[in-house]
């Protein structure tokens, strides 16, 4: 699925009951501050808009916040899913539970695959600081859409030719206001996302 609704990649989703993971306290914590900012959320034409991971553990594993959950203000775990496996090259997604992952799970993969040491991934949306960091930060290409293969291998190129690694935070510039986080825990990649925030503002 993605935020207008639309399948953008095949999804086999394993109906099976999410309990309470490790970190889960910590995912709706972070969500309810993005909310409260409005970088999370709905927009006026009721499309859900951002979404959050923590990866399982060690593993490649990730719990990603569910497709069309961005109105809902308290998640249950039965709001997430547990992405177990993927391709990217056949654009696939194997996912555990009753939601079905975000659009932005392949995006979120390829950070967690990029680098061992990220343990959560925010995507959110601001308009004014998406405008600042365009072609500043590390910026995916104008002519690749979010939630596609494409997307998950610009995202990897990023590591491979830019300092996203240490900065942070990169902007996707087909996706207007679209911003992705990421650090050792969601603490961490919030904490990214205010300070670029904050240095943004006082450029301003």
């Amino acid at each position: 699925m993605s935020e207008t609704g639309s399948v953008k990649f095949t999804c086999q989703q394993v109906a099976v009951e999410i309990s309470r993971f490790a970190g889960f306290g910590e995912l709706n914590r972070y969500r309810r501050k993005l909310l409260k900012l409005g970088m999370v959320g709905v927009d006026a034409s009721g499309i859900g808009f951002g979404n959050l991971s923590i990866r399982n553990g060690a593993t490649s594993r990730f719990y990603i916040t569910g497709s069309a959950t961005g109105g809902i203000s308290e998640l249950m775990p039965a709001n997430c899913a547990k992405v177990v496996a993927y391709d990217f090259a056949r654009n696939w997604l194997q996912c555990e539970g009753s939601a079905v992952a975000s659009s932005e799970s392949l995006t979120h993969a390829a950070v967690y695959e990029s680098n061992p040491t990220a343990g959560a991934v925010i995507h959110c949306h601001d308009m004014k600081l998406w405008a600042a960091l365009l072609d500043k930060a590390p910026t995916t290409p104008k002519r690749v859409e979010y939630g596609t293969p494409e997307m998950a291998y610009a995202v990897r190129r990023l590591f491979e030719a830019t300092d996203v690694k240490r900065r942070k935070i990169f902007a996707m510039a087909a996706h207007d206001g679209g911003l992705v986080t990421f650090g050792r825990d969601l603490q961490d990649a919030f904490r990214i996302l205010m300070h670029s925030n904050e240095q943004s503002r006082r450029k301003n």
